[in-house]
């Protein structure tokens, strides 16, 4: 994978940095997998508001992933690895032996025609599907899941991965993206690999134009604001605008907002990295 600089032949593309898309093998979706994607535009079922900054973007069409892994010990190709708007991770188009095709989050290094498959009994191998049990200790992992049957709910975009640290008992325990470390249930499935696309931190927009593509309106900055408007409004001249906060009066920037009487806390044994 690669990201290539673009000629500064306009202002948009003086700054940009695009992906390479090195590691795409096929420029058109599965049409059996795609399903419609409807935009809200921030607003609810009344036509009010509730989320700003939302809105327009180009249209997309929803490509169904399987995050449960659940058609287990049968064997799979990989037929291609594909751009998924939709996130940031590159996916991958599954062929099984029956001839059903799905669409899964691909992991770095996975390559067409390589066999893949899922379930208690496979090899640890990349793009292969196990529970938390059979993973040996100080395996890179992805796409983990945080109830057995629930499918992959963590360690999910572009370039993020998770390691196995222990195991006790009916539990592991997992290192985070984030830097966190929690237990899992063993029961759990994970696939092993970082997910896909890892140059995604390096890609630059280069242009506002771009967010609006992404279907990101603008976002105006709390100081610009009257009191009336943010806590962080108002003053004379340019004033600092005070302790970062919400708009909603909630701090910012190193305040902890995880309730203390969470039943998922003791699950966590050592909280991320401020």
């Amino acid at each position: 994978m690669s990201v290539r600089k673009l000629k500064p032949i306009t202002p948009g593309q003086r700054f940009r940095v695009v992906n390479g898309f090195d590691a795409i093998t096929a420029d058109k979706p599965e049409k059996s997998l795609l399903a419609p994607l409807k935009k809200s535009g921030g607003r609810n079922s009344q036509g009010k508001m509730t989320i700003r900054q939302k809105g327009g973007g180009h249209k997309r069409r929803y490509r169904v992933i399987d995050f449960k892994r659940d058609k287990q010990d049968v064997a799979a190709t990989v037929k291609s690895i594909e751009y998924d708007p939709n996130r940031t991770a590159f996916i991958a188009l599954l062929e099984y032996v029956d001839g059903e095709k799905r669409y899964v989050v691909a992991q770095n290094g996975l390559k067409v025609d390589q066999q893949v498959s899922a379930g208690a009994g496979s090899a640890p191998e990349i793009g292969n599907a196990l529970p938390l049990s059979e993973i040996p200790l100080g395996t890179i992992i992805s796409c983990i899941e945080l109830r057995p049957g629930q499918g992959a709910v963590m360690a999910r975009s572009a370039g993020t991965f998770a390691q196995l640290m222990a195991k006790d008992g009916k539990f592991v325990t997992v290192k985070m993206p984030s830097g966190e470390t929690r237990l899992v249930l063993s029961s759990c499935m994970a696939t092993i690999g970082a997910v896909s696309n890892s140059d995604h931190q390096l890609l630059v927009s280069g242009k506002a134009g771009r967010s609006r593509w992404l279907g990101r309106r603008p976002r105006t900055r709390p100081v610009a604001m009257n009191p009336v408007d943010h806590p962080m409004g108002g003053g004379e001249g340019r004033a600092s605008g005070g302790h970062p906060r919400s708009r909603k009066g909630i701090p910012a920037k190193g305040y902890r907002t995880r309730s203390k009487t969470k039943s998922t806390n003791k699950y966590i044994i050592e909280r991320r990295k401020k």
